[in-house]
C-alpha cells in the first residue's frame, strides 16, 4: 500500500489519522484472496491507498495490477460494503477505511511488487488478517460466503 494518510477529529486532545483504501474482494470457492507484504506476518485483501485525485475505480485498477499482475476489468468493479477499523490493537488512534469492491479480471495471478505470497484464505484464516479485514471476513461469513 502507498500513498497518505489524513487527519480526522477525534476526542479533543488526541490526533487521529485516516487511512483511506481501496481493496479488491476476490471470492471463489468459499474462499478470498490473501496477499503478503515482504517482511510481514499478515495477508491482506489485495489493494492499496488512493493517490490524490484518484477514483475507487482507478485505485483499484492500478493497486491490483501493481501487485498482482491482473488487469481488473475496467466497468465491472462493483462497490460490496466500506468498513473502518483500527490498523491494530496497539493504535487505535490509526484508522483504516477500506471500500471494498469485486470485478472480474484478465491475466494470471502472481506476487508482484511489494507482494511476497497469495494465498486462498477461508474463515479459518480470519486471525491472519488485519482488523479492518477482519470486518469483511465476518460479514462474508455471516452471508455464508465464506464458510
Amino acid at each position: 500500500m502507498t500513498g497518505a494518510a489524513d487527519s480526522i477529529p477525534g476526542a479533543p486532545g488526541s490526533a487521529r489519522r485516516l487511512i483511506d483504501t481501496v481493496a479488491w474482494v476476490h471470492l471463489r470457492d468459499g474462499t478470498v484472496l490473501g496477499a503478503r507484504t515482504r517482511g510481514k506476518d499478515l495477508f491482506y485483501i489485495p489493494g492499496g491507498k488512493r493517490h490524490a485525485g484518484e477514483s475507487d475505480e482507478q485505485t483499484l485498477l492500478r493497486e491490483v495490477e501493481e501487485e498482482l499482475t491482473v488487469a481488473i476489468v475496467p466497468g465491472t468493479a462493483v462497490h460490496m460494503g466500506t468498513y473502518e477499523a483500527p490498523v491494530d490493537a496497539d493504535t487505535p488512534e490509526v484508522v483504516v477505511r477500506m471500500a471494498c469492491y469485486t470485478g472480474d479480471y484478465r491475466g494470471t495471478l502472481a506476487a508482484a511488487g511489494e507482494i511476497e505470497e497469495i494465498r486462498r484464505l477461508t474463515y479459518a484464516d480470519r486471525d491472519l488478517v488485519p482488523p479492518v479485514d477482519q470486518l469483511v471476513f465476518d460479514e462474508l461469513h455471516a452471508e455464508g460466503r465464506l464458510p
